[in-house]
């Protein structure tokens, strides 16, 4: 009897965890239906009203926009810079062990807490940054106060938390590669360029999208640092879809419209998901025929 119950058995712990997630999911789902905010609390059925209002909304459009631009510039960067960072470590030497240690911390910072410290270094009067660029005669920088610089300010921050990540995932994939098609190029003698571009790029690629993947995500549906880092300002230059899915439904107590613009987001975020996932199936076939 035992032994028949625990696969069963086994699965509990998975059922309760769907259920904890889909239950709020499908509840929320169904109060987009309604006009539920603050100011009636006795909703009336609006079926699919709090939708088309969110896609007529040019807020909707400018937070997209936003929502765009800033998980692009930042899994790009990220990208970019942690496989430089793990093309660096992967060389075995006393500093490069040293820097892999160091390279965690950001990672053990909480983002809301970072973006806090990078707010106070980045303050125009008495911030770090700028008493350092002062000698260049770059000291009065307004680097959160503008549009473009919040935005920039924005992703730098993402950059400088995250990029670990990438760059530990990265190092992985390298100390995993083969090492006969090396060795081979190496006896053909292939250069440094040569070899990165058709060995060592196309087989990290995986490992690479596996980062994309995650950072992209996690940058279309960013909160903590953007709010404790401008609060979406100045304006509305760094209000990105979950900060106006927050002032809808917190600040300005629209309930049912800011928990759709929630499930718009939810949305994009799984289409993406689904194109780069549907895309990794076709890098990790392509990396196995380099390995062949």
């Amino acid at each position: 009897m035992r032994l028949a119950l625990r696969p069963y058995l086994l699965i509990v712990p998975a059922l309760l965890l769907t259920c904890g997630i889909l239950y709020p999911f499908g509840l929320g789902l169904y109060y987009t239906l309604f006009d539920f905010s603050a100011s009636k609390p006795q909703p009336d059925m609006v079926r699919f009203e709090n939708y088309t209002t969110v896609f007529t909304q040019e807020a909707f459009w400018n937070s997209a926009w936003v929502t765009v631009l800033y998980a692009v510039g930042a899994a790009l960067a990220e990208t970019v810079l942690g496989v430089a960072v793990a093309l660096l470590l992967h060389r075995s030497t006393i500093v490069g062990r040293i820097l892999e240690k160091i390279l965690i911390l950001p990672l053990m910072i909480a983002p809301v807490i970072a973006a806090i410290i990078w707010k106070l270094m980045l303050q125009p009067s008495v911030g770090v940054v700028n008493h350092l660029l002062r000698p260049f005669g770059l000291g009065g920088v307004q680097w959160t106060d503008t549009p473009t610089g919040a935005l920039l300010s924005s992703i730098a921050v993402d950059v400088w938390v995250y990029t670990p990540f990438v760059a530990i995932l990265a190092l992985a994939g390298l100390r995993s590669l083969p090492a006969s098609p090396f060795e081979a190029a190496a006896v053909d003698g292939a250069g440094w360029w040569y070899t990165f571009r058709r060995l060592t790029l196309p087989m990290l690629w995986p490992y690479v999208l596996v980062a994309v993947i995650f950072r992209f995500m996690d940058s279309l549906k960013v909160f903590d640092i953007i709010y404790a880092l401008t609060e979406g300002g100045p304006g509305d230059a760094t209000v990105v879809l979950q900060i106006r899915a927050y002032l809808e439904a917190i600040r300005f107590q629209r309930y049912s419209f800011g928990i759709s613009y929630t499930i718009v987001l939810w949305a994009v975020v799984y289409l993406a998901a689904m194109v780069l996932v549907k895309h990794l199936g076709k890098i990790q076939r392509k990396a196995a025929e380099v390995t062949t």
